[in-house]
C-alpha cells in the first residue's frame, strides 16, 4: 500500500449545483426557517420545483403556498424515487440521514433542505460543503483547501473491503444497492474477529475519506 493511500483527504460530495440547509436559530420560528429555504430556492436557476416532506399533509403555510404553484410538485417519502429530481430544483423537508444519503449521485439544479434535527443532519452539512441558511443571513462554506486527515490503514481486510465497496457503489446511479449493504452486515456478524479491532469512529472516517 502506498502512501497516498494510507492518508486521504476528507472532501467534500462535491455536488456540482447550489446547495444549502436551513437551520433553525436561536429566538427563531420553524416557519421563518422554511421561508428563508423557499426564498432561496427561488433564488436559483433551474427546472420546476419539487418539495420533497414525510407525509403528504403539510401542516406549514408557506410550504402550502410553494406546493401550490403551476410549476412545483409534492412529492413524499413513500415510493420516493431520487432519480426523479434530477435537473429540478429540489426542497427536501426534514430529511433524516438515510433520505440525505439516497440524495447520492442525484443531478438536481438546485438543492435546498429544511433541517429538523442537527445530529441527523451535522456530518452532511459538512461533507457538502452547503451553505447555512441562519436569521442572520447566510454562511457560506469556506473556499480553502479541505483540511487532510489521516486515515488509518485498517487491519485484517478490512479497509480493502470498503474500497471494494465504494468502487462498487460509485457504478450505481443510486449509491450503494442493498444486497451489498446486506453482504457487509452479513460479514460482521459471521466474522467478528475480523471487525472487533476496528472501531466505529475508524470505519466511518474511512468511508467519508
Amino acid at each position: 500500500m502506498t502512501e497516498s493511500s494510507r492518508r486521504g483527504v476528507m472532501s467534500s460530495i462535491e455536488y456540482s449545483f447550489p446547495v444549502a440547509v436551513s437551520q433553525l436559530g436561536d429566538q427563531d420560528s420553524r416557519e421563518t426557517q422554511n421561508r428563508r429555504a423557499i426564498s432561496w430556492l427561488l433564488k436559483q436557476s433551474g427546472g420546476s420545483i419539487v418539495v420533497v416532506t414525510p407525509r403528504r399533509q403539510i401542516p406549514e403555510e408557506s410550504l402550502r403556498r410553494l406546493v401550490s404553484r403551476h410549476d412545483a410538485t409534492h412529492l413524499t417519502w413513500r415510493g420516493l424515487a431520487v432519480e426523479s429530481l434530477a435537473h429540478r430544483r429540489v426542497l427536501h423537508a426534514w430529511p433524516d440521514r438515510q433520505h440525505l444519503n439516497d440524495l447520492w449521485g442525484v443531478d438536481c439544479d438546485a438543492l435546498v433542505v429544511i433541517e429538523w434535527n442537527v445530529a441527523e443532519t451535522e456530518t452532511w452539512v459538512e461533507d457538502a460543503r452547503a451553505t447555512r441558511l441562519l436569521p442572520g443571513g447566510e454562511l457560506r462554506p469556506s473556499l480553502g483547501v479541505v483540511e487532510e486527515q489521516s486515515v488509518d490503514v485498517l487491519p485484517n481486510g478490512v479497509g480493502e473491503i470498503l474500497e471494494h465497496l465504494a468502487a462498487w457503489a460509485a457504478g450505481y446511479d443510486s449509491g450503494l444497492k442493498w444486497n451489498e449493504e446486506d453482504k457487509l452486515k452479513a460479514d460482521m456478524m459471521n466474522r467478528p474477529e475480523r471487525w472487533a479491532p476496528v472501531t466505529v469512529e475508524q470505519v466511518r472516517t474511512k468511508c467519508r475519506a
